[in-house]
């Protein structure tokens, strides 16, 4: 699956929701893409979970959990996890900006309420498994997934890549990430 029709689906996913500002409970933007990517043909949801873990491998890094790990209060693997899952259901846009520059994130809606309200969040947990639940939807088994996954793919970021700082400094977090800082420290 290419990189424009993966991202296609995560907007039309959005646009079909209504809403710029996702948010749980009752976000309803993870059951819209499962939706979507069910009722795709099984070749095609094990090419949209290898695009999914591609563009996740993409944000793997070491800033962005820096700024995941201020907006949160904290940010083990899990979490990160759930991170860039949900910054995923933000759109390619908002993603790529964080990406390149992780104190982009101060623009979100849901990052600008968290920061002042302590209201919202950002993780998704689901969207981790919309490519399995969508092929077991379609097929009525995981296991043809988990074979068809099984093919040779390219090996995963480890550690995360990018400048490192101490993440409980916060004249550190001041300097690296400005804007988020002054949402979410006093």
């Amino acid at each position: 699956m290419e990189l424009r029709e993966w991202w296609g689906l995560i907007e039309s996913a959005r646009s079909s929701c209504r809403t710029d500002d996702r948010d749980p409970p009752g976000d309803p933007v993870p059951g819209a893409v499962l939706d979507l990517v069910a009722a795709l043909p099984p070749a095609s949801i094990v090419a949209f979970g290898r695009r999914f873990s591609a563009v996740f491998d993409s944000a793997y890094l070491a800033p962005l959990w820096a700024a995941a790990y201020l907006i949160e209060g904290g940010c083990g693997d899990d979490g990160f996890m759930d991170f860039r899952a949900g910054l995923m259901l933000q759109g390619r846009s908002a993603f790529d900006r964080a990406v390149a520059d992780p104190d982009t994130l101060a623009d979100l809606p849901v990052v600008q309420r968290m920061g002042t309200t302590g209201e919202g969040w950002l993780g998704c947990e689901a969207m981790l498994y919309v490519a399995r639940t969508a092929y077991t939807r379609s097929t009525g088994s995981p296991s043809g997934y988990d074979e068809a996954l099984a093919t040779p793919a390219a090996a995963r970021p480890s550690p995360a890549r990018g400048e490192r700082w101490d993440v409980d400094d916060d004249a550190q977090m001041r300097l690296h990430l400005p804007r988020l800082a002054a949402l979410f420290l006093s």
